[in-house]
């Protein structure tokens, strides 16, 4: 698989990422280290989890860092293979530690806490996993600082934050002389494009690469949804109560969309992930997966 450059770095990542948020729940510990290394295997280097990934549910007494755990064991003897995305400012599962946002005490928590699960000195990206309204953003600026000149982390960037939000984070960093994000994990998809015209054009303007997630919907562009049928069985739809069942006008839309997909003679996933790398300023895809032949189906030969 080829490599992409991360503008304003020296690092190279596949235009695929793995994404680990179904790691825990539904996809038991053995079956997400397969994955690992199949993706390894196959030429993916690039791997994204976050601190609160314990699956889809949030299972009550859980000790949190489920994924960062998982993920941690299957790179050992591998690390240097990967580059590795991890996620501070939900509210983590911990039953020693109740903290979230992106205060220095919950970061500086934090990191340590991702790098001993993980078990590694570094993190090659360290995301704000989203805006937090309760500390001064020049705060949350100045601990990614610190955690870089320390050695525990990279480069780093943020996740949900809109164009405005990037914006003002970009003038306090050129103030400070502090280092620019060079990475924004945003929603994206086919058929959620509101990024398109909000978060996309201003990391154009600051050549911040653009990795988004969901690329899929939910499930909902795998083809597999088809008007007047059930919900195929362990399906996102039928495992979680977030994704609403499609009506008329969605059906309406996916049916649009697999003529796109038969025209360009691409799989659905294919094709969904090809429309986004074809976006400009998309570097890779975050592909959640729990199954290696999920994670197949999303690789055209020309990714």
């Amino acid at each position: 698989m080829k490599r992409t450059p991360v503008p304003n770095t020296d690092i190279d990542v596949s235009p695929i990422c793995l994404g680990t948020m179904t790691f825990g729940d539904p996809v038991e510990h053995h079956d997400a280290i397969r994955i690992v290394h199949w993706a390894l295997d196959h030429g993916i280097n690039f791997i994204d989890t976050a601190d609160m990934y314990e699956g889809y549910s949030r299972r009550a007494g859980s000790p949190g860092g489920v994924a960062e755990t998982i993920l941690g064991e299957a790179l050992k003897d591998r690390r240097e293979r990967a580059i590795i995305t991890t996620k501070v400012g939900n509210a983590v599962g911990n039953r020693d530690y109740q903290g979230q946002g992106l205060s220095r005490t919950h970061i500086l928590h934090q990191i340590d806490a991702s790098l001993s699960r993980l078990q590694t000195d570094y993190v090659d990206f360290y995301e704000f996993h989203r805006p937090d309204p309760e500390t001064p953003l020049e705060e949350s600026l100045a601990v990614m600082v610190e955690l870089i000149a320390a050695g525990k982390v990279r480069q780093w960037g943020v996740s949900n934050f809109s164009g405005q939000q990037i914006k003002e984070i970009v003038r306090l960093c050129d103030r400070r002389d502090w280092p620019r994000p060079v990475i924004s994990q945003p929603p994206l998809s086919w058929l959620k494009r509101n990024e398109q015209t909000d978060s996309l054009p201003v990391c154009r303007e600051f050549n911040i690469a653009v990795t988004p997630y969901q690329p899929l919907q939910g499930g909902l562009l795998t083809g597999k949804y088809r008007r007047g049928q059930s919900r195929p069985v362990a399906s996102r739809a039928a495992e979680s109560e977030w994704l609403d069942p499609p009506d008329g006008a969605l059906f309406d839309q996916l049916e649009q969309f697999e003529s796109e997909a038969q025209q360009a003679g691409l799989k659905p996933p294919q094709y969904a992930v090809r429309w986004l790398l074809d976006q400009p300023g998309i570097t890779a895809i975050v592909v959640g997966s729990k199954r290696i032949e999920q994670l197949q189906a999303v690789i055209a030969e020309d990714v």
